[in-house]
């Protein structure tokens, strides 16, 4: 076996011990209750030593949220596919519409969302830590962008961009899933989020005139 295919099976079994600890831990947070569940009783029911899971997951919270990487990863991704003469803002929006479309669960509903968001409301350790990585997220958003337009990372006009598209999500989603606890079904839920992700994108692009953001 080459070094570069070791390297890769390597690779791939962290990835595997990952998902495993952290599908193992959302199925005992969802069921008992995330302050009800110890690090310790997780590390046994996947098999694993505590410090194995620490190794994984810095934070408890962290074996919750187990996909902030990834949609900082998905941001990242569209920002580099960006297309000749695409705006940074239609970047985002693009980014926004082939994540519905491919019902990612970051932009989905259905399946066991409700018990995923019932948890976090059970818990306000999670509710924090839900909001931490808002937060965490519109700044290194606005790095990004700025990055890409070629501003310093501080730009104020970034920064406002950032916090809008952030602030458009989390209420477009918030409301995607009150409307699926009313019994909507997960496409209706999904139109309701666009709808309102539309609307605060356009606001972020009104906002933005006269910057390279748009």
């Amino acid at each position: 076996m080459s070094m570069s295919n070791d390297a890769g099976l390597r690779a791939r079994k962290k990835l595997a011990t990952r998902q495993a600890i952290s599908d193992v831990a959302t199925e005992l947070f969802v069921t008992r209750g995330f302050d009800a569940v110890t690090v310790a009783e997780i590390a046994d029911a996947a098999g694993v030593a505590k410090m194995t899971v620490f190794n994984y997951f810095p934070r408890k919270e962290d074996l919750f949220f187990d996909r902030q990487e990834e949609g900082r990863a998905l941001i990242g991704d569209a920002l580099a596919a960006r297309e000749k003469g695409e705006s940074l803002v239609g970047v985002l929006e693009r980014m926004v519409r082939g994540l519905v479309e491919a019902e990612h669960p970051l932009a989905s509903f259905g399946g066991g969302i409700d018990r995923f968001w019932e948890t976090v409301d059970n818990s306000a350790a999670l509710t924090a830590r839900a909001r931490e990585i808002r937060d965490d997220l519109a700044v290194e958003l606005a790095t990004m962008l700025a990055t890409a337009a070629g501003r310093p990372a501080d730009d104020a006009d970034a920064k406002l961009g950032a916090q809008m598209f952030v602030a458009a999500w989390t209420v477009g989603y918030a409301e995607g899933l009150r409307q699926w606890r009313k019994g909507q079904d997960g496409e209706a839920a999904q139109k309701v989020f666009m709808r309102l992700m539309g609307r605060g994108i356009s606001g972020m692009a009104g906002a933005l005139v006269g910057t390279p953001y748009v």
